[in-house]
């Protein structure tokens, strides 16, 4: 039996190696509270809100390097231009809804990773002319060699984490009202047969019979990679980060790589300079 030649072999395993990677994708969703580049007073930001200090933004940038995920939906940025504080263009594509918000949301997609980008979900701003708007939700489809995979980055309305959704209390009433343009958007996507993933901050702890994670279940299971499990964040609690896959997409989410990155700094201080949400990642196993 003749042998390849070493260098033969060698290309071999590189580029084996290298289709295994493609096929791995770590997904990530994270909050980085108020990220902006505005000053203390402006008049977009609440009085509380304290501007990051440039040591804080660069400690931001070590962490999602450390991170490393292939996708990150990221929420309350305000723009690309603060957003690539945190994820450099060179490293990283980013994308960013059209809202007129402070808080807005968007993705940093790896460089050579091909996406497009769909309309915002503009039904999540359920008072369009109120005089604080609600945030859209930020649409992409991922081309992979495998096909595609498509995502949505929300960031609900807080406020009703455990209160029934006929809660006489308005923050469960605009939650429950955003109920429904994500259950068509989810509908949309089985009827198209595009493998799809809901993640962000919902806002919502959804573990039991919850009947917001019931809603968006309507059209079709749904597995969620935080199911049962609680967040190591800034001393635990439940989790309302999210990564919720769906259709084809519902068996490549490897459920068991659910990971939490906590900071390494300690107390209310840091939480406050930092943000008070970690990213939270899982990894997708897409067919070759």
């Amino acid at each position: 039996m003749r042998c390849l030649h070493p260098i033969l072999v060698l290309i071999w395993l590189t580029l084996f190696s290298t289709n295994l990677a493609a096929a791995d994708l770590k997904i990530a969703t994270w909050n980085l509270e108020w990220l902006t580049d505005r000053l203390a007073g402006d008049p977009a930001l609440p009085r509380d809100v304290q501007p990051k200090l440039a040591a804080d933004i660069a400690m931001l940038r070590d962490y999602a390097a450390t991170l490393s995920a292939d996708v990150v939906a990221f929420q309350e940025v305000d723009g690309k231009q603060a957003a690539a504080h945190v994820f450099p263009t060179s490293s990283y594509h980013l994308h960013i809804t059209a809202d007129r918000v402070v808080q807005r949301v968007g993705f940093a997609v790896k460089q050579g990773i091909k996406f497009t980008v769909n309309p915002d979900l503009v039904g999540l701003d359920i008072y369009p002319d109120a005089k604080y708007r609600l945030r859209s939700g930020a649409d992409i489809t991922l081309d992979m060699p495998g096909g595609r995979l498509r995502l949505l980055n929300v960031h609900l309305k807080t406020g009703c984490r455990e209160d029934r959704l006929t809660s006489s209390r308005p923050q469960c009433e605009t939650l429950a009202r955003q109920l429904v343009p994500l259950q068509g958007w989810i509908a949309q996507r089985r009827a198209e047969g595009v493998p799809f993933v809901l993640l962000g901050d919902f806002n919502r702890w959804m573990d039991g019979p919850d009947p917001f994670y019931a809603g968006l279940a309507v059209s079709g299971p749904l597995a969620r990679a935080t199911t049962g499990q609680t967040s190591p964040c800034w001393g635990g609690g439940g989790f309302i980060d999210h990564i919720i896959a769906g259709g084809a997409a519902r068996p490549w989410m490897q459920a068991d790589s659910l990971r939490v990155l906590v900071y390494k700094e300690k107390g209310p201080a840091w939480k406050a300079r930092l943000s008070d949400h970690c990213p939270v990642s899982v990894r997708f196993r897409l067919p070759d």
